[in-house]
């Protein structure tokens, strides 16, 4: 008898939630690793696909093996492949932790690899693109655990100012006159592994146009494990979702002994469909594929619609005269 293959790896869960790509591994208790490229950032690092080494900053929501196993390999990955110094973003609290691991590898292979830990305090920042900035808040788990949120910094003119004409603005701003005003925009949130909290409901949360969490009990009678393991139940998403003004909630950290399609039911179920029309999970290949189609199926109608307006535009582009 002929012995079976082994089983193929799984694939990057993938949504394209414009502009941004969000791609990763989710799984509880194995995996948790996730990426935005447009955004230069990974989110935890339980495995290293290729993927994630493109990604200058790695921030780490916390210590479980899970979210970290495979940092060092990230750190070394991007050294040997000349991509640049990692960047590892995270808790302060977990700094020294995260530098005795890095340095026991060290030891094992008799080299250094480079990496920058960048520690953060509560509600501490760092400018990880062009006014685009992570910021990291404190979350509740079984160990030191944090959020972060992504916003972009924009200037603004101030109303008052609208009609001015240049030459007046540049008199008022040589004379010392603030006519600016900065915005804060939130883009994405991301939680990591925690249980019900005032994070949730943070402004640079509540406001993101992109939420990630983790949903790791859908049962019924499972709150209780919810609440031993400091993890997020359907039914504390449900009530959530109620302040929540994102334009999608990415379901992560669903274990292997939960079916997808269960999971969908109970969430349409507990939230009613039009909520659940905005949250997706992001190890559901089979929805995460149709919802791609039909995205590259309007892009190709949308762009073929201006070619054919183009052409209409152009001289000799319409029918020409009988």
């Amino acid at each position: 008898m002929i012995p079976k293959p082994p089983p193929r790896e799984g694939t990057l869960g993938f949504l394209y939630i414009p502009p941004y790509r969000i791609q990763g591994i989710s799984i509880a208790g194995e995996i948790t690793c996730l990426q935005i490229p447009e955004l230069d950032i990974g989110f935890d690092i339980g495995a290293c696909p290729r993927a994630m080494l493109s990604s200058k900053f790695l921030a780490i929501s916390h210590g479980h093996m899970d979210h970290i196993g495979a940092l060092a390999y990230y750190c070394s990955q991007r050294k040997f492949q000349g991509m640049g110094t990692a960047k590892i973003v995270c808790d302060a609290r977990i700094e020294q932790d995260i530098r005795g691991m890095m340095a026991g590898f060290v030891n094992l292979e008799r080299q250094k690899t480079p990496f920058e830990v960048i520690p953060l305090q509560p509600d501490g920042q760092v400018e990880i693109k062009n006014n685009i900035f992570l910021r990291g808040f404190p979350t509740e788990h079984t160990c030191p655990s944090f959020g972060y949120s992504i916003y972009e910094r924009r200037t603004k003119l101030k109303p008052e100012f609208l009609e001015y004409p240049q030459e007046k603005l540049k008199e008022l701003k040589d004379r010392g006159v603030e006519i600016t005003r900065t915005l804060t925009i939130p883009l994405i949130a991301y939680l990591g592994d925690t249980q019900p909290g005032p994070h949730l409901i943070r402004e640079d949360v509540r406001k993101a146009q992109i939420v990630i969490c983790e949903c790791t009990f859908f049962e019924p009678d499972h709150k209780d494990r919810a609440k031993i393991g400091m993890h997020m139940h359907v039914d504390d998403v449900a009530e959530w979702l109620r302040v929540l003004e994102c334009e999608a909630l990415i379901l992560i950290h669903v274990s292997r002994r939960t079916d997808l399609n269960y999971s969908r039911r109970r969430f349409a179920e507990v939230c009613g469909q039009e909520k659940a029309e905005k949250v997706h999970f992001m190890m559901d290949f089979r929805s995460q594929r149709a919802r791609y189609d039909a995205q590259l199926a309007a892009a190709e109608a949308h762009m073929a619609t201006l070619g054919q307006r183009r052409g209409e535009a152009e001289p000799g582009g319409g029918d020409e005269e009988e």
